[in-house]
């Protein structure tokens, strides 16, 4: 259940990173709200994980999914170059998350 709550506090993470962009430094109400709902819920999940899973695997699997997810969203939404380099990084954190996954 700990990996579940993890993977979910890593997307919440991108959730909380998109709105707070969205927020325009917190002039607007729906997205700082959502920026405070989503950072609220992936702490907490965040919390409830490093007690069943060592905290630098923990940690580095949430960064990496939030990372990722805003990176991706940044391209997909934004209009962020979604360049080869870009995306090979991107993988790279992928095969890092998963090496943590499956080395702990």
């Amino acid at each position: 259940m700990a990996w579940v709550v993890l993977i979910v506090s890593g997307v919440l993470e991108t959730v909380w990173a998109t709105a707070l962009e969205a927020s325009k430094n917190f002039s607007r109400l729906w997205p700082s709200l959502l920026f405070l709902g989503a950072l609220a819920l992936s702490m907490g999940g965040l919390s409830y994980a490093v007690n069943q899973i060592p905290l630098g695997t923990a940690y580095g699997v949430w960064v990496g999914i939030g990372a990722v997810g805003t990176a991706v969203y940044g391209m997909v939404a934004l209009g962020d170059p979604a360049t080869a380099a870009r995306l090979l990084c991107l993988l790279l954190i992928i095969g890092g998350v998963v090496g943590l996954k499956l080395l702990h």
